[in-house]
């Protein structure tokens, strides 16, 4: 019994240290292997360089180049209203009329007036030639016709300042009257705006003085604007800097023959100065933002243990400048030539392996709209 039990234990110790050779040489093998990173897909670009027109930058408001609240000149009531709130009218067309009717009887007896000193000035002109009146009694009777026609001009004047014109063409706004109502002379009718052109009022920095001149390019654009912008010019250069601020007062004047913009709206500001810098642009996506510093990974081949050629990123610190649109140039870090990651650079490490495919790369441009973006 003893010699039985004996010879199970062997058998055990046996099979377990055959075992346990088994896993050494596993975990031996296991360890002999060197591990294999996988490869990430990313998109890449080469660095090259490109010539940036300098611009200035600002925010600014539009204003029309001409606007005005349309007003009341005399107290009256209105008995025709004659335009839409929001249409566009021309100079001289009539927006409102005021009840003339007692200004319409006076100039009827007016004109009665007038022809009747008309023709007491000839009669007295005829008898004048004949003799049979003094000359003093000519000029009471041309005075009382210049008298006369006086009074006609100014009823009719009365009635034309409640004949309500509009003094340019442009957009009228909100209503701002009823019909019947009994107007105050000053009481506001309807806005009206020139909008095409229209203004753009900014400040720029005092030092950017000299490099500014009327005449310059400006692009106007804004997140109301549906992604779009327009062109204009630099029109007026205020002569004096703000105390408080130490900017001047710039104008451009813009096109707007679309009708997107409106006084009183925000927009972004370029101005475009004739001198250009020769700069090293990469995507905006290819930079790893960080407080201690912004980076990019510059994709390297080399060789692995086999002599294979292997693509793999190395982490480059870099120092950014001004930024146009989808890219950003680069100060120093990098040089003509070097390619970029330009999508994926979160997943990535210093050293990882990368297969490029730029079939996902980022549509990047100088200028591009929401539909772009």
């Amino acid at each position: 019994m003893v010699k039985k039990i004996i010879v199970t234990s062997l058998s055990l110790l046996i099979v377990l240290g055959v075992i346990a050779g088994i896993k050494v040489l596993q975990i031996k093998k296991l360890i002999s292997q060197k591990y294999q990173q996988p490869s990430e897909s990313v998109s890449t670009a080469i660095v090259s360089p490109q010539t940036w027109q300098q611009t200035l930058t600002s925010v600014g408001s539009l204003t029309a180049v001409q606007g005005v609240t349309v007003a009341a000149e005399l107290d009256g009531k209105i008995a025709e209203v004659d335009f839409e709130a929001g249409k566009a009218v021309n100079a001289g067309d009539v927006l409102v009329r005021q009840d003339t009717t007692v200004e319409g009887a006076e100039l009827r007896s007016a004109q009665a007036a007038v022809h009747l000193a008309k023709v007491n000035l000839a009669r007295t002109s005829e008898l004048l030639a004949k003799g049979t009146v003094s000359q003093s009694q000519f000029d009471q009777d041309e005075a009382t016709f210049e008298q006369a026609v006086a009074s006609v001009d100014n009823i009719q004047a009365t009635i034309d300042k409640k004949t309500i014109k509009a003094p340019f063409s442009g957009q009228l706004g909100i209503r701002l009257i009823n019909l019947g109502q009994n107007l105050k002379a000053g009481d506001s009718i309807v806005s009206l705006q020139a909008l095409n052109p229209i203004f753009v009022d900014f400040y720029l920095p005092q030092q950017e003085l000299v490099q500014l001149k009327t005449g310059l390019s400006v692009r106007v654009s804004g997140d109301s604007m549906a992604g779009k912008s327009v062109e204009g010019k630099l029109t007026a250069i205020s002569p004096d800097v703000d105390s408080s601020t130490r900017n001047v007062r710039v104008q451009a004047t813009v096109d707007n023959d679309g009708g997107i913009l409106h006084p009183g709206m925000f927009v972004d500001v370029a101005v475009e100065l004739p001198v250009t810098d020769k700069v090293l642009p990469i995507p905006a996506t290819a930079v790893l933002y960080a407080p201690y510093g912004d980076s990019v990974y510059v994709v390297e081949s080399k060789s692995d243990d086999t002599g294979a050629k292997q693509l793999v990123v190395r982490q480059q610190i870099v120092r950014l400048g001004e930024q146009k649109g989808d890219f950003v140039a680069v100060v120093s870090g990098l040089k003509e030539g070097d390619t970029v990651v330009t999508s994926g650079v979160f997943k990535l490490r210093p050293g990882t392996p990368v297969e490029v495919n730029n079939s996902v790369a980022p549509d990047s441009k100088l200028a591009p709209t929401p539909g772009d973006s």
